[in-house]
């Protein structure tokens, strides 16, 4: 089995956990996560690590997102997608300039609500729970930011005669898109369902290179580690620091981004070291690796 970083189109109608169910069946490992859920709903990057991949999850997490959504305006529902039981309709319809000028209102951060139907812990439940057995909760909301939002093209009138409206948005982790709809549908006086959504990027890697787990070759387009982190400095060590990596010692840092990466001399990944605040110029180990290089 190989260690590393898988890019999966995700199809609609899957939740992620099945898709890594998938995954684990195919590559015949139980050793696999994902860096980010997409609802069933949605569709397009979802990025796994495989075996040791795993141990870098959170490095991939917490990077930024780009999504395509679909949005039908005088619509909402107790999911905030068109999947939900649908709370409210009336006949609204916005010119394309204000619509535009409504999503580059929410650049910058802002303070988000999340989704009743989502899997965000309060007090030891999951709130879907709470949704499912129709229990009061206060939502929680944590700050977000929009690194750009703007509408795609035109907005369209749809077979029922209800506007519906795309526009392209990059943000910041733990950002709702769901919730996103619907605070632009209050922005513009009324309320807006997601219909679909895509997700086209998730930091450096895009649509465009996310495979079909179907696919016969898909293993081979499995990433090495290293490869998955190439915005981080790389430090090849002598044999005689091999050992002081692999059991985890305090080193001098020697590395300007805010990870770096130890290989040996026969460049095989040892270790991920970062910044060690307790110390000044010195790093700790954030993740180490095996004495084969995984």
């Amino acid at each position: 089995m190989a260690d590393g970083i898988l890019v999966v189109n995700k199809p609609s109608g899957v939740t992620s956990r099945d898709i890594v169910n998938q995954a684990c069946k195919i590559f015949s490992t139980r050793k696999i996560g994902h860096t980010g859920t997409l609802d069933p709903l949605a569709s397009g990057v979802l990025v796994l690590g495989i075996g040791d991949g795993t141990k870098v999850i959170d490095l991939l997490t917490s990077q930024d997102k780009e999504y395509i959504a679909e949005v039908i305006v005088g619509v909402s529902t107790d999911t905030l997608d068109i999947t939900g039981n649908i709370l409210k309709t009336e006949s609204k319809e916005f010119s394309s300039s204000q619509i535009e000028k409504t999503l580059t209102s929410f650049l910058g951060e802002y303070e988000q609500e999340v989704p009743l139907y989502s899997a965000i812990h309060v007090q030891g439940k999951r709130l879907y729970e709470y949704a499912r057995n129709n229990e009061t909760v206060v939502l929680p909301k944590r700050k977000v930011k929009i690194q750009a939002i703007h509408l795609l093209e035109e907005p369209y009138i749809d077979q029922e005669g209800r506007q519906c409206f795309r526009f392209c948005v990059q943000v910041s982790k733990g950002t709702y898109i769901r919730s996103l709809i619907r605070d632009i549908g209050h922005r513009l006086g009324t309320v807006c369902t997601m219909t679909n959504l895509i997700r086209t990027k998730q930091g450096q890697f895009t649509l465009e290179q996310a495979v079909e787990l179907s696919e016969p070759d898909a293993c081979l387009k499995i990433l090495k580690i290293e490869e998955a982190l190439s915005e981080y400095d790389r430090i090849v060590v002598e044999d005689d620091r091999r050992e002081k990596i692999l059991n985890a010692c305090i080193l001098d840092k020697n590395f300007t981004t805010e990870y770096g990466l130890f290989f040996d001399s026969n460049l095989q990944l040892l270790a991920i070291y970062q910044e060690y605040s307790k110390m000044a110029g010195k790093a700790k180990p954030y993740r180490v690796f095996n004495k084969n290089g995984r």
